[in-house]
């Protein structure tokens, strides 16, 4: 079997909405478009099939080859190493990332040379300036395909030598974080049910293998891609074809090659912080059977005994997961506000409860205006939501006026709204901090903040009410992982767009030539994390001596208009001045993201040193100088200091 049994489609994306009947002509049209980038995200965003991606993939290719402008999407360069033919893939996981922000390029690596590739330091995956390599091994790769064990020696042991041995070469050799994926269970029973029990069977080996390497990649900066879990999703005999294996050695059946890519896109968008981080709700017939306006509380559907209420109830405790792993959550609802709150406040079968819910828009007004009304008070871009609602015309609204937005396509039966949900993989994520899990408490503050901002006569009162503790402290081990995300999905607030991987910003923290910063804040309302980060080396734009560049300077947009930025730059100062260093120079590359910094330098009181045909800026500042600074309390290191105004 090929089939995607497991789904409703053939290609398992059910959460999509299908492919349009002029999906080519759309195509065609693509070649004339003004905004290539996001059309080319909005046709990839249907539930394609194989050849709906490659024809994607191949406008993607030659736009690349033209050199075209495809902005708002991240370019990504991925080396592709593994098992059989990956040639047929390649187009499935360029078309793929699309929908996940992503211009992806992808570097092969030839057919059956796994490990030339990684060990040869000029071989075509090393020279390739990869930002990853997804290492995409089959069993048939390893020692644990043998049949049997000699004395003394242990294939699983032997397999994960030869796995962490291309980690290793592909890092060294090419500076790129790897992509190495599970093993997906054979179908073919050796013992019957007897198989995962006896060491010698291939299940057994393959499970064991599969352990061993999750508990090693978590120690790592390498990333996983359980192929394992989504093989199961579907069904190993439909995501292994032995037909395609013998006539083209496909290592995944055409059939679950979207799927396939769909998850390797998922897990680079993360990388490029794409995955999104806020979950809409809507209400009645999401959250609970029913309208509460006309039902009552008595009489909408919620809780258990009931299977209608049971399904409703499983979408909250999803939502409720996912609000412990970080993810803020928003109501928006075509209701009156005292009603909808009443049934969270008073129904004792809700598992969602106000404290849950960042910001809670209940009103008559339309859900594309509300949505709008969440981003700016929770100060997070469109691209960031996710909106959940079980009218088909509603979604199709918020589709239209709000294409940025993430919207699931719900069947009509609610029992499988958590699992199309879970399936999308709208909130993948690469690691997990204490960081991330605050998260929710992060823009929940902030909200209240905006209201108290709101209440103030003037700015400098405001400030002054916050009680702000700013931290600077160079990079390390410890923040790296929100160092990482937050250099890879800052937008607005960027003044070079540059993206760094956790390789190099490991290779940053040991370099002399570079001084970093990672800055965090703390006021009344609660901590909000770590705000800023900043990259300084010696490389000057100019050429002067005694001269550092600002090669990155991005700030968290939930801290704009707090005067942060006064002390950073003031920081920088005195990181420059205890090395010696007189000037710093900055430069503002525009993206279609950036345009709130476009006279950041200017503002801050940077010397102009000229502008570039492409918009680019550059500027100098002086490190003797420093900025009046908002009231706050500086901790430098493990050294406090007080600059209370």
């Amino acid at each position: 079997m090929t089939g995607m049994a497991s789904f409703g489609v053939e290609i398992g994306l059910e959460w999509l909405l299908p492919c349009p009947d002029d999906f080519r002509s759309r195509v065609e049209g693509l070649l004339t478009s003004a905004a290539r980038g996001a059309d080319l995200r909005a046709l990839s965003c249907y539930g394609l099939g194989p050849n709906q991606l490659n024809r994607l993939a191949k406008v993607v290719d030659g736009f690349q080859h033209q050199g075209s402008d495809l902005s708002p999407l991240s370019p990504f360069r991925l080396g592709v190493m593994g098992s059989g033919t990956l040639d047929l893939l390649v187009p499935q996981l360029v078309g793929s990332a699309l929908r996940h922000g992503i211009n992806l390029k992808c570097v092969s690596a030839p057919f059956g040379q796994i490990a030339q590739q990684a060990f040869d330091p000029a071989s075509t995956l090393n020279k390739g300036h990869c930002d990853a390599v997804l290492l995409a091994l089959g069993h048939r790769d390893l020692p644990l395909s043998q049949a049997g064990e000699t004395e003394g020696y242990d294939s699983v042991a032997a397999s994960l030598d030869f796995v962490r041995g291309l980690r290793n070469a592909l890092r060294e050799h090419g500076g790129a974080v790897v992509i190495v994926q599970t093993l997906p269970e054979p179908n073919e029973p050796l013992f019957g049910h007897f198989d995962a029990r006896h060491s010698a069977s291939l299940l057994a080996r393959v499970r064991a293998f599969n352990q061993a390497l999750i508990a090693e990649i978590a120690d790592s900066v390498d990333i996983l891609l359980d192929v394992a879990a989504i093989a199961h999703t579907v069904g190993t005999g439909n995501w292994f074809s032995l037909a395609e294996w013998n006539l083209a050695k496909l290592p995944v059946s055409m059939a679950c090659q979207p799927l396939y890519a769909d998850h390797v896109a998922r897990v680079i968008g993360a990388m490029r912080g794409q995955a999104r981080r806020c979950l809409v709700l809507d209400l009645d017939n999401t959250l609970w059977s029913g309208i509460i306006g006309d039902d009552g509380l008595d009489g909408i559907r919620l809780g258990q005994g009931d299977p209608v209420g049971e399904a409703h109830l499983a979408v909250q405790h999803y939502a409720l997961a996912l609000y412990h792993r970080g993810v803020v959550l928003a109501v928006c609802s075509k209701n009156e506000e005292g009603t909808a709150r009443q049934v969270f406040r008073e129904h004792p079968d809700m598992i969602l409860r106000e404290e849950h819910i960042a910001v809670f828009q209940a009103n008559w007004s339309d859900k594309a205006s509300n949505i709008r009304a969440i981003a700016q008070e929770l100060s997070l871009g469109l691209s960031s939501f996710v909106f959940l609602d079980d009218n088909p015309a509603e979604r199709a609204a918020v589709r239209q006026h709000l294409p940025e937005v993430a919207v699931p396509e719900l069947p009509e039966d609610s029992s499988f709204y958590t699992r199309v949900l879970a399936a999308a993989g709208y909130f993948e994520a690469i690691g997990f901090s204490a960081e991330d899990a605050a998260r929710t408490a992060f823009y929940r503050d902030n909200a209240r903040r905006v209201q108290l901002q709101e209440a103030s006569d003037d700015l400098d009162s405001y400030l002054a009410s916050l009680d702000m503790e700013i931290h600077f402290a160079p990079f390390d081990s410890v923040g790296r992982e929100r160092i990482v995300q937050l250099i890879n999905k800052s937008n607005q607030f960027n003044l070079t767009t540059r993206r760094y991987t956790v390789v190099e910003v490991d290779a940053m923290i040991k370099d002399p030539a570079h001084a970093t910063l990672q800055v965090r804040l703390k006021d009344r309302f609660g901590d909000n994390g770590m705000i800023s980060t900043i990259v300084l080396r010696e490389d000057p734009l100019s050429g002067a001596p005694d001269t550092w560049q600002i090669d990155l300077w991005l700030m968290s947009c939930r801290v704009l208009g707090r005067r942060v930025e006064d002390a950073v730059l003031n920081e920088m100062c005195r990181l420059a001045r205890a090395r010696g260093i007189r000037w710093l120079e900055g430069i503002y590359i525009p993206s279609d993201r950036n345009m709130m910094v476009r006279d950041h330098y200017a503002r801050l009181g940077f010397e102009a040193l000229g502008a570039q045909e492409t918009g680019e800026t550059r500027w100098r500042w002086a490190t003797d100088k420093l900025r009046p600074e908002a009231p706050m309390r500086i901790l430098n290191g493990q050294s406090v200091g007080s600059r209370l105004d």
